[in-house]
């Protein structure tokens, strides 16, 4: 069941991602093309700005569970493996109280907007745009909390894998 969740968590990240980068490259090139005729949009600029900041987000939490973000493995890889775990852990625990923290002050900052609107598009609130930031890191936090049982089996075993480095393995092969 963990890993049917974990594939459908996975395989919806990547369809809102896919249709996030589809959405904006649209609203670019018909942003681009109605200033060229020129009839530019009022809200291309916002809107553009907006999708890339959601892309971002939702980009970095399947990022996140892929294990494809910044990380240290080769420092954990070159410690004793009896070490191996408890860097894991403090690393896993530093990375999730972040994320915490950014969700946490995400919900204020939601709070504080309340009544705001976009400026070009005032029918749009605020709060939607900005929704992104706290609902960013708590899908950081379950992609995390959805990767580390791998991470830990790796990190027991010949150490974990540098997701940098893996298609440079395989190509190896």
């Amino acid at each position: 069941m963990f890993a049917a969740f974990k594939t459908a968590f996975e395989r919806a990240l990547t369809a809102f991602v896919i249709l996030l980068l589809s959405s904006l490259a649209v609203v670019v090139l018909l942003g681009v093309a109605c200033r060229k005729l020129d009839i530019p949009l009022v809200w291309y600029d916002e809107g553009a700005s907006i999708m890339l900041a959601w892309m971002t987000y939702y980009g970095a939490a399947l990022a996140a569970l892929k294990r494809a973000h910044i990380g240290f493995p080769g420092l954990v890889n070159a410690m004793p493996p009896r070490l191996r775990v408890p860097a894991v852990l403090f690393g896993e625990a530093c990375v999730i109280g972040f994320f915490a923290l950014l969700t946490w002050f995400g919900v204020r900052v939601l709070l504080i907007l309340q009544g705001d609107t976009m400026v070009s598009l005032t029918w749009v609130p605020t709060q939607v745009t900005q929704s992104v930031i706290p609902i960013g890191g708590a899908l950081f936090i379950v992609a995390q909390l959805l990767s580390l049982p791998e991470v830990m089996r790796q990190a027991r075993g010949a150490g974990i894998t540098d997701a940098e480095m893996a298609p440079l393995a395989e190509a190896a092969k």
